[in-house]
């Protein structure tokens, strides 16, 4: 059945997302205005987001001159680049209360098509032109393109892989062109250095793209600490040339993960380093510059009146309760994080049912960032932590059926275990999750996908088997995980989705995910070996598209006298991630690569009982991914740059590293899922 909304729905559709309304005129014509591209007019240049079969949103930015107002602006939509035939327009006057940052819904449209849009004022002084397509209808059974990415840092890198994506794109023909762009977060980084303070960062250069209005140091990097703030930061990205053709030519679908709002952050608190403190009015100014610069369908706080974003009134007070979510319960936390509601869902034709979760305004305070945990922590080993230990805290006074331990062993010692009383971790909360879990069971799609922004493979690293002169001991009693903040640390609600899917025989269900800054693909299964193995579904994680990973940190980092710097780095010209086979082959095989330099030597020293869930795995990995869904089949193809420390001054965004692609085929329920893997181009790194 093909649900189309009449002029009216769109009218409050519309207004309910601080948006104009595009109705069709009837017939299409051209376009009467005398437009005149003045880019400069419009410096952060147009985008779309969010679309459906039949709209779409579209935005753009035009600031007033100093002592004037912004002239009132027309939004035309065609299905021409030539605009010979506009099919609507809209009028819509940007005001400084919204950043002068204006979003029109453009309806009525026809499904699958590709449309152009502009902005210009009554002088016909005009945006760049932008292109956008419709999502198929809900009986169309073609594939559905796409691209998925996640964590850019101006900061520190460049946006090659945007200009590498465009390029592709403009050459495949139109059935295999990418339908839209999935961002999964950290659209940017609050933290911002400032050349003055930091010259490099790892072997990289400081780019100086900004310098806050107000904001605030922490060492030698400042954040932001008011609207102006992060509206600063978006206007600094967006001024990037490779990220601004993107968002002209792609629909965005956009999640945030925790650097739109704080490194740290979680609910409405942050914390730098010297413990955590309440940031109600941060949250709020956020979330937002969030929604005056993303087009995307999303509830705003407050009035309908379409062109203000109504910030909560919030103070920043300290928590004063938690319910059995973990969701902080004193009264400006919830304002805040409620002042913008992005959990959502989208369809695209038979294949694809995209449903988007907020992992980071409900999140329980991670167990792993609260200062008890650092006696969990070793030198000798960083970025590990005792899975074990992550195990029993997580799930709280749910563990062992009700029945957690009084102390957790680790280096010899009983580790009190402080949350013996309390309930299981949380990601999404009560709310959401029930959401979630609904919107997963009822989806009839043959793809479930989960627009997840952060990961679930478990990262798990068998410690234990260190040979006793390897120089270091590892303190705990057996695995430990490098990934213990995203899904593989709140493992008890993870189970609970996974049990979910398998309960109720869910086919086509898979994770798309970032924040590792590395690329991973796999089957997900609650458990690994000795536990039970029962995978349910697919994951695929994205590199970074420039923000330092685990690798870089290592390489950088550990001193070359660092005891298990070989479980990180091989070092050589140029240095390679032996911590690809730490993850998936185990230690003895990085420690056999650090004494021979044979990757057959390696080899035979693999645990296989280690990662049987990961197919591929690049700790150092820059790019994104594409997917492919169609009615047997999902594809998801890695695309990885070199380490982008500089902008590519060539057309097709520099060269590629390697393209891998990873293929499932449909699986039916009580069958577990499997995957393909084929390289397309380049060398693959280290035990990939």
């Amino acid at each position: 059945m093909v649900l189309r909304f009449n002029r009216r729905q769109f009218m409050a559709s519309a207004a309910a997302m601080g948006a104009s309304l595009a109705w069709p005129f009837g017939d299409a014509r051209a376009s009467a205005t005398k437009w005149r591209e003045r880019r400069d007019l419009y410096p952060e240049g147009v985008a779309s987001g969010d679309p459906t079969e039949d709209s779409v949103i579209l935005w753009t930015r035009r600031p007033a001159a100093a002592g004037t107002r912004a002239p009132k602006l027309i939004a035309e939509i065609a299905e021409d680049e030539g605009f010979e035939h506009v099919v609507s327009s809209a009028s819509i006057v940007p005001k400084a209360q919204n950043d002068w940052t204006v979003r029109v819904l453009a309806a009525g449209l026809k499904p699958a098509t590709t449309y152009w849009y502009r902005f210009s004022d009554a002088e016909g002084l005009g945006s760049r032109i932008g292109r956008t397509r419709t999502a198929p209808d809900r009986n169309d059974g073609r594939p559905v393109n796409f691209a998925f990415m996640s964590c850019q840092n101006e900061n520190l890198g460049a946006n090659n892989a945007y200009r590498r994506m465009i390029f592709e794109d403009a050459r495949k023909p139109q059935a295999e062109q990418l339908g839209f762009v999935l961002h999964l977060g950290d659209f940017y980084y609050e933290l911002v250095w400032y050349p003055q303070d930091k010259k490099t960062y790892y072997a990289r250069a400081v780019r100086d793209i900004l310098r806050f209005p107000d904001g605030e140091k922490h060492e030698d990097f400042h954040v932001p600490t008011g609207v102006e703030d992060f509206r600063t930061i978006f206007r600094a990205y967006l001024s990037d040339p490779d990220l601004a053709d993107a968002r002209a030519r792609w629909p965005f679908v956009c999640i945030w993960d925790n650097h739109e709002f704080s490194w740290q952050g979680w609910q409405s608190y942050e914390d730098y380093g010297q413990g955590v403190f309440p940031a109600q009015t941060r949250k709020v100014a956020a979330a937002q510059a969030w929604f005056e610069y993303q087009p995307a369908r999303v509830e705003k706080n407050g009035s309908r009146d379409i062109d203000r974003f109504d910030a909560p009134k919030v103070s920043n007070v300290a928590a004063t309760g938690f319910d059995d979510h973990g969701l902080g319960l004193e009264p400006n936390n919830l304002a805040a994080i409620n002042g913008l509601k992005l959990f959502r869902s989208l369809r695209w034709g038979k294949n694809v049912d995209l449903i988007i979760t907020d992992n980071r305004s409900f999140r329980s305070h991670s167990v792993t960032a609260q200062p008890e945990a650092n006696v969990f922590r070793d030198k000798n080993f960083p970025a590990a932590f005792p899975q074990d230990a992550l195990e029993i805290l997580d799930a709280g006074r749910t563990y062992d059926g009700g029945k957690p331990p009084e102390t957790i062993p680790f280096a010899g010692k009983r580790v009190p275990n402080w949350r013996k009383d309390k309930p299981p971790q949380s990601i999404l909360g009560a709310v959401q999750k029930k959401w979630f879990t609904a919107q997963l069971a009822n989806s009839t799609a043959t793809w479930k996908l989960w627009g997840n922004s952060v990961g679930m493979l478990d990262a798990r690293v068998d410690l234990q088997n260190l040979p006793r002169d390897a120089g270091a001991h590892w303190p705990g009693e057996s695995f430990a995980t490098f990934t213990a903040d995203d899904w593989s640390g709140y493992r008890t609600e993870r189970a609970e989705i996974l049990d979910l899917v398998k309960a109720r025989g869910i086919t086509g269900f898979a994770s798309l995910a970032g924040d590792r800054h590395a690329f991973f693909a796999g089957i997900v299964s609650k458990s690994l070996p000795p536990g039970d193995f029962e995978p349910v579904g697919l994951e695929f994680v994205t590199g970074s598209i420039s923000a330092p990973g685990l690798f870089e940190a290592m390489e950088y980092g550990l001193p070359q006298t660092h005891p298990m710097r070989a479980l990180y780095v091989q070092d050589g010209t140029p240095a390679k991630a032996a911590v690809n086979l730490t993850t998936k082959h185990g230690v003895r095989a990085s420690l056999a690569l650090a004494r021979t330099g044979d990757e057959k030597d390696a080899a035979a020293q693999s645990n296989d009982t280690l990662a049987p869930h990961l197919s591929f795995i690049d700790w150092g990995g820059h790019g994104y991914a594409v997917v492919r869904a169609a009615n047997d089949a999902l594809e998801a193809e890695f695309v990885c740059i070199p380490r982008p420390i500089a902008r590519s001054q060539t057309p097709d965004g520099g060269p590629i590293a390697y393209r891998v692609r990873h293929r499932a085929k449909l699986w039916s329920a009580g069958e577990a899922p499997a995957l393909e893997q084929t390289i397309v181009e380049g060398t693959l790194p280290l035990s990939a």
